[in-house]
């Protein structure tokens, strides 16, 4: 039984600020959730953006507000967790960051309490593999940005995210930087942010860079799914959906034209692992492959939720994003932070996942992880 649910707002610095189109952080903008009982404790992390889903950290907090005592007298299993969810699918939906953080809390709890992974109650095995990360690169200034490509190909990366700035010359520019780089086997995608008005215009100023993008992410106004299927059929680049694809529900309008498409899925915008694996699932029915991306700042334990959402995509899994611990962080909220390393690949066997109880993560105190809001 769950004793007591309580939510942490952390703020942890970055070494470098990130910009893109829709925002620039210098700090991370996280919501922790705990959930205890008398023989565990399971750890929780959301990502709220208002940019993407359109809720911030208030928001959050007065969901969290409306349902700690319900949900310690509800939720005793998996399938008590399953039942709550199909019963607030639409409050779930308008809240996804906030749910979030509450489900992983709760999934390793459970798993704590059996003494297993959380992948063992889901009847999945444990992350064991070495995944593969990409770079991705912020819309910074030319020096920056051209310091940050050379610092990734001399360590081995070889598929790129860059943003887009919406100045043509500018992006002409980037796109130059990496290909003076000769990296081998470069494959560059493109993120805009919901950068260009209509599809007309997305597309000029897409033909204008003279470069062949492994896939377009959000190039128009969110969910404006016909006219990103003629920017797709007229690049020959795929579209990414992020911010226009939070749920399974949505898939079925793709379904026609799956090569044209690919999910970005943030377990944070999508509410959590469950729905997360949900939208693998429908995905590879589809035949649509999937990124498994990541918030700016999120800290290892999105990271680890992440690996399970990776290791299930299995051959539908396009890229991976994320893992920067910290090389982009001040500091990490564990011990020994999942970060990737040469060549982007995060090689999981030293965590030894498979041996350790819910995450598999232990919590650092570090006095650089600033916690500044508590509601129990």
């Amino acid at each position: 039984m769950i004793r007591r649910l309580s939510l942490y707002r952390i703020s942890i610095p970055f070494k470098q600020a990130f910009k893109h189109h829709s925002a620039e952080r210098a700090e991370t903008d996280t919501v922790w959730v705990e959930a205890e009982s008398d023989d565990g404790r399971g750890c929780g992390e959301g990502c709220p953006r208002k940019y993407v889903t359109g809720a911030s950290v208030d928001a959050r907090t007065a969901y969290f507000e409306r349902h700690p005592s319900v949900l310690r007298q509800s939720v005793n299993s998996l399938e008590d967790l399953r039942r709550w969810m199909a019963e607030h699918q639409s409050e779930i939906a308008a809240n996804p960051a906030a749910w979030c953080a509450i489900e992983l809390a709760i999934l390793e709890l459970l798993a704590w309490q059996q003494g297993i992974p959380v992948e063992g109650i889901l009847s999945l095995p444990a992350p064991s593999a070495r995944f593969r990360y990409s770079a991705v690169i912020g819309d910074g200034p030319e020096e920056q940005f051209r310091a940050t490509v050379s610092r990734c190909a001399a360590m081995g990366f070889s598929d790129f995210k860059i943003k887009l700035s919406g100045d043509p010359a500018r992006d002409r520019e980037k796109v130059a930087i990496l290909s003076s780089q000769a990296i081998p086997g470069l494959r560059l995608r493109a993120d805009a942010n919901n950068l260009w008005p209509d599809a007309e215009t997305a597309i000029r100023a897409l033909n204008y860079l003279e470069c062949a993008f492994a896939g377009i992410e959000e190039p128009i106004v969110a969910e404006q799914f016909d006219a990103m299927r003629r920017i797709a059929q007229e690049t020959g680049s795929p579209i990414i959906l992020d911010e226009s694809l939070l749920g399974s529900g949505q898939i079925p309008l793709l379904a026609a034209d799956p090569k044209n498409w690919i999910i970005n899925i943030r377990v944070s915008k999508m509410g959590g692992l469950l729905r997360s694996l949900d939208v693998v699932d429908r995905a590879r029915e589809a035949g649509i492959s999937v990124t498994v991306g990541a918030h700016v700042g999120e800290t290892s334990l999105l990271t680890r939720a992440g690996l399970t959402v990776a290791q299930a995509a299995g051959e539908v899994l396009f890229a991976q994003e994320g893992a920067f611990g910290t090389f982009l962080l001040e500091a990490d909220v564990v011990e020994n932070p999942l970060m990737f390393g040469r060549a982007g690949i995060l090689d999981t066997q030293p965590w030894n996942f498979a041996q350790k109880p819910g995450w598999g993560l232990t919590l650092s105190r570090s006095t650089a992880v600033q916690i500044a809001l508590r509601v129990s």
